[in-house]
């Protein structure tokens, strides 16, 4: 796996965890969960494995808490979106599509890191990442609602278009490269384009 993205852990609050955190992501990136170790984790990390082990117990646990801060960055990408969009369905959900969409553009290896590695989780972390997952999915399902109950939205598969909008846009992780011929901001509004034609929304013209 070589792709790259941006760095996703700013700052934890404890020193040195951001750059383990964004070094385990780049190992499991390239190796996957099994293939990379702690040792790999230290070595891009510049620390030792003790005073990595003195952050995470175990590669699980490290694993969890990137899933979790990835997570929580795509939440609150896609929350600020939608609480900045207009009050009409479509506007909301075209903004959560875009926010959604960038989020992937930019950490494009944590997107394809928490889809192939999430089976290596313990339970509870997998539990505690499958319940955030759902919160998501949540906000987008709102929308639909939203437009159903409105008559912007037609689709006669209120139930399962919120899941096959985001199975899309979380697919663009394995085909995404920066040089393609969409930009960051036309894949974005294709995929906006899709979510309401899928959702037979009624546009303006």
């Amino acid at each position: 796996m070589n792709t790259r993205s941006a760095a996703l852990v700013a700052d934890t609050g404890r020193r040195n965890e951001a750059v383990i955190l964004n070094a385990a992501l780049e190992a499991f990136g390239r190796k996957g969960f099994n293939g990379a170790s702690m040792r790999d984790v230290a070595k891009l990390a510049g620390t030792s494995l003790s005073n990595l082990y003195n952050y995470f117990p175990s590669k699980s646990r490290l694993l969890a808490e990137v899933l979790r801060h990835a997570n929580e960055e795509l939440q609150a990408r896609v929350r600020r979106a939608v609480a900045d969009a207009g009050d009409d369905a479509s506007s909301r959900m075209r903004e959560a599509v875009r926010a959604y969409v960038g989020f992937v553009v930019d950490h494009q290896v944590a997107m394809l890191v928490s889809t192939n590695e999430v089976r290596y989780l313990d339970p509870d972390d997998r539990a505690a990442l499958v319940a955030e997952r759902d919160s998501t999915q949540g906000t987008f399902e709102e929308i639909v609602a939203q437009g159903v109950a409105s008559g912007e939205f037609r689709t006669p598969y209120a139930a399962d278009a919120a899941r096959a909008i985001l199975s899309g846009i979380g697919a663009i992780a394995s085909w995404y490269r920066p040089d393609g011929r969409l930009s960051r901001g036309q894949l974005a509004e294709q995929q906006a384009r899709y979510a309401l034609a899928l959702l037979e929304a009624r546009l303006p013209h």
